[in-house]
């Protein structure tokens, strides 16, 4: 039992002891409850310190070995055969996989110290989902899937950072494309947000769906949490490092607005965040 849980433990012979006793032990037990729970606040500050150093160490080396494949690929050190081409193309591949999981991991960390700052710009939310889409385009052809990009006609623009904003469509995107099988259909989806009681400020509704396999409702909550995966075991067909949803989630908040999911396991899956629009008279 750790010093915080014998907090609640209740106190041996209370019969026999005199209430100046039991609330001097009681003191005494919430003075090593601070102590360790600032323990566990350094610690913390030390992991999210250590995940992002190492984080950003790695991206350097990465790099560099991506830099050499395609080098290779594009045949400036001279021609490559169909199989050594092959091969460089799935150095090139992982290696790109492999450095945005350590950019997640490394944009999770600067979240969890409060060191992510917006710059809001304005700009028209179409322009970044016609820049996300023609991203995933190649993958979208592989698996062919039918991709729909649909924004409200006039959609004011949008006061948000475009970096963070695309950051947060880019993964969804990716979630819904990864997750829906070969023939059936992604869709994202622009429109202003119908203001409600407890909202201020008038926004840009964004939803992207897919035909997927869909999230159970028990796993709606889990899905945003950091590190968490609904299939942890190590045969799963998906991988990842579990934070894109939480890291979506931290950029739309710093913003000022929200996201959430509506699925069902079998039936796909949309996701929707709002972000403010610029006003005018």
């Amino acid at each position: 039992m750790s010093r915080v849980e014998s907090i609640t433990k209740p106190l041996a012979m209370t019969g026999t002891t005199t209430p100046e006793a039991r609330v001097a032990t009681l003191e005494a037990q919430l003075k090593e409850a601070i102590v360790e729970i600032a323990e566990l606040r350094a610690r913390d500050a030390l992991k999210t310190q250590f995940l992002a150093n190492i984080s950003h160490d790695l991206r350097t080396p990465l790099t560099a070995v991506i830099t050499h494949g395609e080098i290779l690929r594009d045949g400036i050190l001279g021609d490559l055969s169909p199989r050594q081409m092959e091969s460089v193309r799935g150095i090139i591949n992982g290696g790109r996989q492999l450095l945005n999981q350590v950019g997640e991991i490394l944009t999770y960390a600067r979240g969890a110290a409060n060191q992510l700052t917006i710059v809001p710009t304005r700009f028209g939310i179409r322009e970044v989902l016609d820049q996300i889409s023609t991203l995933n385009a190649p993958l979208v052809k592989k698996k062919r899937l039918t991709l729909v990009i649909d924004a409200e006609p006039d959609l004011p623009p949008v006061m948000a950072d475009r970096e963070k904003i695309a950051h947060v469509l880019a993964n969804l995107l990716g979630n819904a494309i990864e997750f829906t099988p070969t023939g059936g259909r992604v869709w994202v989806r622009a429109s202003r947000a119908s203001l409600e009681k407890s909202e201020q400020i008038a926004s840009v509704l964004v939803e992207v769906g897919d035909t997927g396999v869909g999230i159970a409702a028990e796993h709606h909550d889990l899905i945003f949490r950091e590190f968490a995966q609904v299939d942890a075991t190590p045969s799963r067909p998906h991988h990842g490092t579990g934070l894109g949803l939480t890291i979506a989630r931290k950029l739309v908040e710093l913003h000022g607005g929200r996201i959430w999911v509506e699925s069902e396991l079998g039936s796909g899956s949309r996701f929707y965040f709002m972000v403010p629009f610029e006003q005018t008279d």
